[in-house]
């Protein structure tokens, strides 16, 4: 179960940025891998939902948002799950 502590509060601020993003309006599937997706179909997802980031004006945002609440599915700004746990790993080692 994911940790919403982790989240930040409900002030519409720290939400403006989604109403910028490209995918705003897309279908999830684009983002999210439906359980048990592996090899090449689960690559060709992700290299879809990576070409809709690489346009997005609040990538930067996107991705800031998903290390900081550690988001555990998906492709937010322009990164995997996975890519985005090994890009936190070293920092979590030097906190």
């Amino acid at each position: 179960m994911t940790n919403v502590s982790r989240l930040p509060g409900p002030a519409e601020y720290l939400w403006q940025w989604q109403t910028e993003a490209a995918c705003r309006g897309l279908e999830p599937e684009r983002f999210f891998h439906p359980e048990g997706e592996r090899g090449d179909d689960r690559a060709a997802r992700d290299r879809a939902a990576k070409r809709v980031c690489e346009r997005c004006p609040v990538r930067a945002q996107c991705l800031r948002h998903a290390l900081r609440v550690q988001e555990p599915y998906g492709v937010w700004g322009g990164l995997t799950e996975e890519e985005r746990r090994s890009l936190a790993s070293p920092l979590r080692a030097t906190a």
